[in-house]
């Protein structure tokens, strides 16, 4: 009998250890695999820069998210070569890190990529992927969503119907439309809303309207080198649980990081350590996991339906 009783205990203290193992792997922000159903999304922005670690350290944590995920796709929210976008810089800076993931990552372009002629570092190393030379905006589908990618340099390609700059939003408007997906993100690289250095930015008005109008779930920007995370606003910048867009702003890929300014009201969580931001898009419903570098504790998760 005693040794029945024994053989209990021990196998109830190894229960213990196991879930105790088990929930510091959470809180340390382990990569799970997703189910059977879910479509792993993840990235950052604001990624490679040669005289630093921090892309070196955010590559080893797609690592494991693709060893675990082997259908993962990987985004960028732009500046993804310091500082200049050249293609040399793409060479030497990304390609060692972030680059050995190149077949399954699609780019957004950032302000950084233009101090080349047209972003020309940047096609030259992504090709069609980045979208058409010295446009930089267009879309794809990741299982069941539908992603648009956009460029923010308005001047350029125009954030205004009718702009003499480009015709952007009109191009926006019709993929929206024109896709019959339930759930959609977009991704350019300067947010719309910021508690950082630049503050919040009313020329993405227009782009954050047709959205909001299409329906649209969810918002992730760069340039900021910080993460943040909004609660669902409408385009007047008001909280809306019913049809607003959650904003994150995820500029942690490996560039130097900033800090905080004047927070925004409707900030909902932020961090100042490298890392990305992991999603798992179901058909109907996302959840969201900020991953940081090892040693570094700060997360931040959360699940929603879609509209």
């Amino acid at each position: 009998m005693n040794k029945v009783v024994i053989s209990l205990a021990l196998i109830a203290l190894i229960g213990a250890v196991a879930m105790v193992a088990s929930l510091w792997l959470v809180d340390r922000g382990a990569p799970t695999p997703a189910t059977a159903e879910a479509a792993v999304f993840v990235g950052a922005g604001d990624i490679a820069e040669c005289p630093t670690q921090g892309d070196e350290e955010t590559a080893m944590l797609l690592d494991e998210i693709v060893a675990e995920n082997p259908d993962a796709v990987i985004y960028t929210t732009g500046d993804n070569a310091y500082q200049d976008g050249s293609y040399q810089e793409y060479l030497d800076c990304y390609e060692p890190s972030w680059g050995r993931h190149k077949s399954r990552t699609y780019p957004a372009v950032g302000n950084h990529e233009f101090k080349q002629t047209k972003a020309a570092g940047y096609h030259e190393y992504w090709g069609d992927r980045g979208g058409p030379f010295d446009r930089y905006y267009y879309s794809y589908d990741v299982e069941s969503w539908h992603v648009v990618v956009l460029n923010s340099e308005c001047h350029r390609v125009g954030c205004e119907f009718g702009s003499s700059d480009g015709d952007q939003v009109e191009w926006l408007e019709a993929d929206l439309e024109a896709s019959d997906a339930r759930c959609t993100i977009a991704i350019w690289h300067t947010p719309r809303w910021s508690s950082g250095r630049y503050s919040n930015d009313p020329e993405y008005d227009t782009l954050w309207r047709v959205l909001y109008d299409h329906g649209a779930e969810v918002v992730l920007n760069g340039h900021e080198h910080l993460y943040e995370r909004f609660e669902p606003m409408n385009p007047d910048g008001e909280i809306d649980a019913t049809r607003g867009i959650r904003q994150f702003t995820v500029g942690k890929g490996g560039g130097n990081l900033r800090g905080f300014d004047t927070i925004h009201p409707n900030s909902a969580a932020r961090g100042s350590e490298f890392g990305v931001l992991q999603f798992e898009l179901e058909r109907d419903s996302f959840a969201w996991k900020f991953l940081a570098v090892d040693g570094t504790d700060f997360t931040d998760s959360g699940l929603a339906t879609c509209h």
